[in-house]
């Protein structure tokens, strides 16, 4: 079993950044693919970024890129979730994921946290 925290949300104006972290509680995090989510009102939970187990590989959605950037730090079992340049439509609920990177972006994930809320105010 895979537990998974995520902190760092909040309240943060348009144009600002936030750095969500997930904190996951298995010796065998470095085995796992990492990915975050979001679920805005309303809407579908839809994929944001992978990270492979080593880090070599990344993806992200076409909405995120060139603004997000995801990592991973396999000591401190723990991933990121650097947001930049945010806006109004990036509020929503984020949750992390762990599972296979080859499959990360369709949602099919082995474990999820519980979501942290992001609010960008306009």
């Amino acid at each position: 079993q895979v537990q998974l925290v995520e902190s760092g949300g909040g309240l943060v104006q348009t144009g600002g950044s936030l750095r969500l972290s997930c904190a996951a509680s298995t010796r065998t995090f470095s085995t796992y693919a990492m990915g975050w989510f979001r679920q805005a009102p309303g809407k579908e939970r839809e994929f944001v970024a992978a990270i492979s187990w080593r880090g070599a590989r990344t993806d992200y959605a076409d909405s995120v890129k060139g603004r997000f950037t995801i990592s991973r730090d396999n000591v401190k079992n723990t991933a990121y979730l650097q947001m930049n340049s945010l806006e109004p439509d990036d509020t929503a609920v984020y949750y992390c994921a762990a599972g296979r990177f080859e499959v990360m972006s369709t949602g099919r994930v082995g474990y999820w946290g519980q979501g942290t809320q992001v609010t960008v105010s306009s």
